[in-house]
């Protein structure tokens, strides 16, 4: 339990909560705070899958503007810089169904949180965007990235060029966001998406995972080879065998997982 991020788990779902009002500015403090979250739900064997919230007004408005300003390029190159990429890295890197429950903005930092997940829902007035270059900067926290493998290179430069502000329905028109939902609805629309995977086959949605999005990174040959390794690895585990068998007696969509 940090002081601006927690972790709450109910029936399998894990919320990490971003909680420092009134914007959730991401400063060094939750950037490390976000680490240790990620940690905790990826070690947690109770926990099938997590949603990534920042509260009922605003998902996340950005980096901590006023903390960076006077920072010189040795602090930033040397420190700052690697701590914006790692925490996004670390939840990146959990390797279960991570949901971002977008509510207000989700802008800059905060964005590149919303990023970091598997599936994004979005509030009907939610706003999205990259606004650094309003600021003389880029994204530093994987938006120059992930964004254009998420939407591709044109639209992932139109935003972080111009660094406007996208409405939901538009994200969800470019891909950005999956679903659209009742401002209010957000959060418990994210943990029922959610709970559909907790208690599958938890070793078999990890190597799905895996093997997506290290593929992405890869040429076709070597996103097919880190496939094939994943893929023979499963007939391994009891999930497969139970799968398996299950499907062979009683059919499709019956099987019980143990995540072993």
């Amino acid at each position: 339990m940090g002081e601006f991020v927690r972790v709450e788990v109910e029936d399998g779902v894990a919320t990490i909560r971003l909680d420092r009002p009134k914007m959730n500015a991401l400063n060094a403090q939750m950037q490390r705070e976000l680490i240790d979250a990620a940690r905790e739900v990826t070690q947690d064997d109770a926990v099938g899958a997590v949603v990534l919230y920042g509260g009922e007004r605003v998902f996340a408005a950005g980096a901590d503007i006023k903390e960076m300003a006077p920072m010189s390029y040795a602090e930033m190159s040397a420190g700052h810089s690697r701590l914006l990429q790692d925490f996004a890295k670390a939840l990146a890197a959990i390797p279960k169904p991570v949901i971002a429950a977008i509510t207000g903005y989700a802008l800059g930092g905060g964005l590149e949180v919303a990023l970091t997940a598997d599936f994004r829902v979005a509030g009907e007035g939610a706003k999205v965007g990259q606004p650094e270059i309003q600021l003389g900067i880029i994204p530093g926290a994987g938006g120059t990235q992930r964004l254009a493998r998420l939407i591709g290179p044109s639209k992932a430069k139109d935003l972080i060029f111009s660094g406007r502000h996208v409405a939901a329905d538009e994200a969800l028109a470019m891909g950005l966001v999956d679903r659209i939902v009742p401002d209010d609805a957000v959060y418990s629309a994210a943990k029922k998406w959610a709970a559909t995977f907790v208690g599958g086959p938890a070793i078999a949605l990890r190597a799905a995972k895996q093997a997506v999005d290290r593929g992405l990174e890869a040429d076709l040959d070597t996103g097919l080879e880190i496939e094939r390794t994943q893929f023979s690895a499963l007939f391994a585990t009891d999930d497969q065998a139970a799968g398996m068998k299950s499907f062979m007696e009683e059919g499709p969509g019956k099987a019980k997982f143990t995540g072993r």
